[in-house]
């Protein structure tokens, strides 16, 4: 390890959106999006639940997650929003924008959209981007949208700062995080008790057990790497739950 400053995320690796019918987005968004199947398998140690990955490019996947327990019980402004501008809870997806490079291209995705007989909106120009807009499985809202090149720091606007009540240097500090350098050795793991208790996954039966078992045990319990096309079908592990997996490790 070296004590060189650690950058922040450089993109989207994946987006995970839950299926209720994880058969049919994947054909919804490869039909009408034209985005072809990367992976398909049992989600690591979740029972009776699947993964599926389409490809955007080379470095950014958009996934599917698909279990019988998932439901399509839709109330828009709670679970969505139902399109571009209307609510929803926090911590879900008000709408999914996905990207194209050119004008051209928008348009092109627009027709390739109308042409599988869905009603699709746009373009529309917002300055720092041109997008279109139209709903998916699941009654997700999504959009098409591509950068016109416009500075986006232009709209940074003052009277939205003021109304969030964001400072001068709470917006300087917005633009320019705090770099971090890693210390050479490993940062452990907060205790329990200690540990910040608003950012809290919410999983009753094996958070404690997670982020108190060391990471190098836990790497080795949850390793899941071998392609399933080379796994027998009679030694395939099709969703022993984490917890009991970490559970019969720890007693070993």
């Amino acid at each position: 390890m070296t004590n060189t400053p650690v950058m922040s995320p450089n993109g989207i690796n994946h987006l995970a959106l839950a299926s209720s019918d994880i058969k049919k987005t994947l054909q919804y968004f490869n039909e009408v999006l034209g985005m072809p199947l990367a992976s398909l398998y049992w989600m690591h140690g979740v029972e009776e639940t699947v993964h599926g990955f389409l490809v955007l490019n080379e470095n950014c996947l958009l996934a599917f997650v698909g279990s019988p327990k998932i439901s399509n019980d839709v109330e828009y402004g709670v679970t969505h929003s139902g399109n571009p501008g209307d609510p929803c809870v926090g911590g879900t997806m008000q709408h999914l924008a996905l990207n194209v490079n050119s004008l051209e291209d928008l348009l092109a995705v627009r027709d390739r959209i109308r042409s599988k007989g869905l009603h699709c909106m746009g373009p529309m120009d917002h300055g720092m981007m041109q997008s279109i807009y139209f709903a998916g499985p699941d009654s997700m809202t999504l959009e098409i949208a591509y950068l016109t090149g416009e500075d986006p720091s232009k709209w940074i606007d003052p009277a939205v700062v003021e109304y969030l009540n964001i400072s001068k240097q709470e917006l300087e500090e917005l633009r320019n995080p705090t770099p971090y350098t890693r210390p050479s050795e490993p940062v452990q793991n907060p205790s329990l008790k200690e540990g910040n208790t608003e950012f809290r996954m919410h999983w009753p039966e094996a958070y404690d057990m997670f982020m108190t078992t060391p990471d190098d045990l836990l790497v080795d319990l949850l390793k899941d790497n071998v392609p399933p096309t080379e796994i027998s079908p009679e030694d395939a592990n099709k969703g022993e739950q984490l917890s009991e997996r970490i559970g019969k490790g720890l007693e070993g």
